[in-house]
């Protein structure tokens, strides 16, 4: 399956440009970039009148808060790709693989799971990525 990492020079430019609108839209829609931004309520504050015990603790209370917020920011995002935004989280993965967005079932998921792989892999894609996502902020 040709995708961003195997194609030509020519197709990657129009590609990108058709990716990077779509792309656009799909972190507006699903609220990404703020959903990673979400802190624990009520975490403990680290202050200069603590004991090292107690601040060992604080940090260690942070730590944990931390963890499980993070865990609960990535189940949001995955709920918000794949049950609220599905259509726009395929049109991104159609396009990176040049599939039309309309025809993404023509394809077995073994083959887009295949491609992602490789588009993760890349290096050079996945600075892309990261560029398209420090431009959308």
């Amino acid at each position: 399956m040709k995708n961003l990492a195997n194609c030509t020079p020519s197709e990657f430019l129009k590609q990108t440009n058709r990716i990077r609108k779509s792309v656009e839209r799909w972190l507006k829609v699903t609220d990404i970039m703020n959903i990673r931004k979400r802190m624990p309520k009520g975490m403990p504050e680290l202050t200069a009148d603590l004991s090292e015990d107690e601040a060992q603790a604080v940090k260690a209370k942070r730590d944990e808060m931390l963890a499980e917020q993070v865990r609960l920011n990535v189940s949001a995002i995955l709920d918000a790709l794949l049950d609220e935004h599905p259509e726009e989280t395929l049109e991104v993965l159609a396009l990176c693989c040049f599939v039309e967005p309309e025809n993404v079932d023509d394809f077995p998921v073994s083959a887009y799971l295949r491609t992602v792989t490789e588009l993760l892999q890349d290096e050079n894609v996945m600075d892309f990525f990261t560029l398209l996502a420090s431009l959308v902020k």
